[in-house]
């Protein structure tokens, strides 16, 4: 299997070309190829695939091989390789996601991408379309520094989905926080069917935040975009972040901007390609 190495602020994902590769049993596929030890070596398995609706379809798997719908980090990254070596040479790209169709946006230098902006879109915050479950009759109500006991102790979450559900954690010092023990936690919490990608936030000013992430299915990673755009719009709704603001991670800084109420959110961060290879996948 022919394949691509690439990453978003150390978000890292093995891409492989479903233009002109056949990827059997992909969920196995992606548990093999994430393995840092055994395998290539990254949080997991994203496709590039012909789409009907778009230039391009996204397929993500994480590194437990579970269906991921929207990877904020990993579009990024499609739409460089779309651009760079599909020939797809346009100012502006449409990815099918199942998380919907999003726009990109190419900052390219040299003849090749270095950054996009994403068109992430409106995010989703009912209850049930989350999906976070919860007392009867609030299926329709906002999570907004609601009270969640983990373990011997209470935190204040705000939930939003920006098509796959996350968790925002406002808290002191998140270097110094224990992201995998909560995050591990809150992730596998019955009133999260589908699980949840789990954030950890200190905020710095009203434009800057600094942000760990708990990956549901791949364990904390070095960024993540929709992560990023979650806290965004959690700290709006909190009444702690303008309309615009930097958010550190690990990897390095995204630029997200949400003007509010019915407004899509936009992301703008960098797309690296690291190297190109093949690899013989065992008989799974």
């Amino acid at each position: 299997m022919r394949f691509t190495k690439m990453h978003g602020l150390g978000n890292d994902y093995v891409y492989v070309d479903a233009f002109v590769e056949r990827v059997d049993d992909r969920p196995a596929v992606a548990r093999f190829v994430s393995d840092r030890r055994f395998g290539i070596g990254a949080d997991g398995l994203i496709l590039i695939c012909p789409s009907k609706t778009a230039d391009f379809r996204m397929e993500m798997y994480n590194a437990d091989g579970s269906r991921g719908e929207m990877c904020g980090n990993g579009i990024r990254c499609c739409a460089k390789y779309v651009h760079d070596r599909r020939g797809f040479r346009k100012p502006r790209l449409t990815a099918e996601t199942d998380a919907g169709v999003k726009e990109l946006d190419l900052v390219i230098e040299g003849g090749k991408v270095t950054a996009v902006r994403v068109n992430m879109g409106a995010p989703i915050l009912e209850r049930s379309k989350i999906p976070m479950l919860g007392p009867s009759g609030s299926e329709n109500d906002r999570v907004v520094a609601e009270q969640l006991h983990v373990q011997d102790r209470v935190f204040p979450v705000t939930a939003v989905s920006m098509g796959n559900p996350h968790c925002v954690l406002f808290v002191e010092d998140p270097e110094r926080f224990p992201v995998e023990t909560v995050g591990r936690v809150i992730e596998n919490l019955p009133m999260f069917p589908n699980r949840t990608n789990v954030e950890f936030v200190k905020v710095v000013s009203r434009t800057e935040v600094v942000q760990r992430t708990w990956e549901r299915g791949s364990g904390e990673t070095f960024a993540c975009g929709t992560g990023a755009c979650g806290v965004m719009v959690a700290g709006r709704l909190n009444g702690l972040l303008d309309a615009k603001a930097t958010i550190h991670l690990k990897g390095g800084d995204l630029l997200v901007e949400w003007e509010g109420e019915g407004a899509p959110v936009y992301k703008t961060g960098p797309a690296v390609e690291v190297f190109r290879g093949e690899v013989d996948l065992p008989q799974f």
